[in-house]
């Protein structure tokens, strides 16, 4: 004889294996955004969701802000400390999430290589788009980590 379930375990069972397959997710942000990061990082960027980059990716970046990207983002050592601390706790641990892309870009990472291949050169050229690190330029919910397909939008 099988036990039965009730339709609230049930749902509740459901619920939290989605939760935690969403919780895996690289591209969705940590309930709570640290407002650093956010203050931080976001004033001359996208404040990239931390789930896109492994914890080692991370820490190069944080220890190098006086070399970022061609770019002096040095900042005092307890905001370095804490944002640290932050990406750290809250890296892919996803399959996307753990590769450690080349130079520690997003945009050179297998994955986004995959998902972006068939975008034609120079639409990563047009002044609406920039480049490929602007993700929001196409991704209308991309500060909020979400790049679902079905709400591109590729501007002229």
């Amino acid at each position: 004889m099988r036990p039965s379930i009730s339709l609230s375990a049930a749902l509740t069972l459901s619920l939290a294996a989605a939760g935690l397959a969403r919780a895996d997710s690289p591209h969705l942000q940590p309930a709570a955004r640290l407002p650093a990061y956010q203050q931080e990082c976001a004033a001359c960027h996208m404040a990239y969701p931390p789930g896109l980059l492994p914890a080692r990716s991370w820490q190069r970046i944080m220890s190098g802000l006086d070399k970022h990207y061609g770019s002096d983002a040095s900042l005092d050592a307890a905001s370095v400390q804490q944002i640290s601390t932050w990406l750290q706790a809250n890296a892919g641990t996803s399959r996307r999430g753990r590769e450690e892309p080349p130079q520690d870009r997003i945009t050179r990472s297998a994955w986004f290589e995959r998902e972006h291949r068939e975008v034609p050169p120079e639409i990563w050229r047009r002044p609406a788009v920039g480049s490929r690190a602007q993700c929001a330029a196409c991704h209308s919910r991309a500060e909020t980590g979400d790049f679902d397909e079905d709400r591109i939008h590729i501007p002229r």
